[in-house]
């Protein structure tokens, strides 16, 4: 399996990371990453949408799962969730790929996305994500997330759009093809 860079978005202070050109069938399986990113907007959770009108209309229905671990550094808090508020049972809402992120300076989140097969015709495409996240107060936590889900459609996914649900945020993107 080897992996292609497709695209690198050095994101400064932007309110979304998007991708909208080289999705197409010359992979079957793509795979973005997000590498230290921190946003403007303290506690904060980031997602992810996905368009088959390069990027007229987010509004796909969307099945998911989310599964978090967090760990307090004090150690008081070690939880296994399922987080039924970030799963979807069919919405057109963007999916919600991370816990909170503290915006200091040592607090960010890395992770990755797997598309699969997001120019098929024939079924709906499925995704995964798994990322870790730091989120701040007065007790931090350390936080990995999995999410695992669908989106309910048949035609092309071509533009991917990753965003905040609060404020601004600096980090790095890329995109990878996988054949």
């Amino acid at each position: 399996m080897a992996m292609t860079l497709i695209t690198t978005n050095a994101e400064s202070s932007d309110s979304e990371s998007v991708f909208s050109s080289s999705i197409d069938s010359t992979y079957k399986l793509y795979i973005f990453s997000w590498i230290n990113v921190n946003p403007e907007t303290d506690n904060t959770i980031m997602s992810v949408d996905f368009s088959i009108d390069s990027g007229s209309n987010y509004d796909l229905n969307i099945t998911s799962i989310m599964w978090t671990v967090s760990h307090s550094e004090d150690d008081a808090v070690t939880d296994l969730d399922k987080v039924t508020s970030y799963s979807q049972h069919g919405e057109g809402d963007p999916q919600e790929i991370t816990a909170t992120i503290g915006n200091a300076a040592t607090e960010n989140s890395c992770g990755t996305l797997w598309l699969f097969n997001p120019a098929g015709t024939t079924y709906s495409k499925m995704f995964n994500s798994t990322s870790v996240n730091l989120s701040s107060g007065a007790k931090q936590y350390a936080n990995h997330q999995w999410v695992d889900g669908k989106i309910q459609t048949a035609s092309a996914i071509n533009t991917v759009k990753f965003a905040m649900a609060s404020g601004d945020f600096d980090g790095t993107f890329k995109m990878y093809g996988v054949g």
